[in-house]
Formats: C-alpha cells, sequence, structure tokens
C-alpha cells in the first residue's frame, strides 16, 4: 500500500468527525427529552435566528442537512405537531416558507438552557477565547467552500414578513 496512513489530513478529518460525533451523541439525549430529533431542533434554531423568523423551504434545505424533499417531510411532521407552519410566498407561487410558530417557539426555550449547559461543558469551555475566535474562523471558512448554501435566506428579504 503506497498511501501514508499516517497523513496528518487522515487525522485532522477523524479528530472532526470523533469531536462532532461526540457531541451529538451528548446532545440527542437531551433533544429526546424534550421530544424532539436533532433535526427538527436544527429547523427551528434556523428559523428562530432568521430574519422573519422564517426561511424559504429552499434555503431551509440549504442550511440544513437536509434535501428539498427531506426537508419537506421534516417541515409537514413538524407542521402537524404545531411546531412550524407554511406560508405562501407572495411573489412566487412555487415557493412557500417554513415559520416557527409559538408553540415551536416555546419548545425551543424548554430546549435550549441544557442545550446551553451543554454546549458549555463540552464544547465552548473546552476552548479559551483565541481558540474558540480561531476554531469558528476556520469553520466559516469550510463551510462557505463545501456549503455556499448554508447561509441562504438569511438576510432580511424585500417581502415583508406575516404578523404573527
Amino acid at each position: 500500500m503506497s498511501t501514508n496512513l499516517d497523513d496528518p489530513r487522515f487525522t485532522a478529518i477523524g479528530l472532526f468527525t470523533e469531536a462532532f460525533t461526540g457531541l451529538t451523541n451528548r446532545f440527542a439525549a437531551q433533544f429526546e427529552e424534550h421530544r424532539l430529533s436533532a433535526v427538527e431542533f436544527e429547523v427551528l434554531m434556523r428559523l428562530a435566528r432568521s430574519p422573519g423568523h422564517r426561511l424559504r423551504m429552499t434555503d431551509l434545505a440549504g442550511q440544513t442537512s437536509l434535501s428539498t424533499s427531506g426537508v419537506t417531510r421534516v417541515v409537514d411532521r413538524m407542521d402537524r405537531d404545531g411546531l412550524v407552519r407554511r406560508e405562501a410566498c407572495a411573489t412566487d407561487r412555487r415557493s412557500s416558507y417554513a415559520v416557527i410558530t409559538e408553540a415551536g417557539r416555546q419548545r425551543l426555550d424548554e430546549v435550549l438552557p441544557g442545550h446551553i449547559e451543554l454546549l458549555q461543558q463540552w464544547f465552548i469551555g473546552q476552548l479559551g477565547p483565541q481558540e474558540l475566535d480561531g476554531l469558528m474562523a476556520s469553520l466559516r471558512k469550510i463551510r462557505d467552500a463545501v456549503n455556499p448554501c448554508a447561509t441562504a435566506g438569511s438576510t432580511d428579504s424585500a417581502e415583508p414578513a406575516a404578523a404573527a
């Protein structure tokens, strides 16, 4: 075998994957306590942090780990559970928005204190301020290269948000 298995690139991606998997496992139990999957939590967070607390379905797919059809299934399920609602786009009949509901915000409010504790204990608290700044800059650089749609819809659109 001619490939150097000690190549530091393998170590870098391995460490990243192990850290991500470890954090994901820590978060999963806490999400389950609040009757949410990790994907549902991600959708609620993306919507809550977006202008007007809504995103076009295609932008939501671009910002999450879901395909367009996957985001449709998740939003449909969350709509049935009352956590989000769909809203038609006034300027494009082919598009629709996912909008976080008051029940979705309440569920997020229930989850966030424990989630923040876990983030602090197992992620942020492991790093000094300069290390965290460097890590965030590096992650943004990588994210922008591999997922240029990750910030789609994250700025105010020309269409005003519907009244909640």
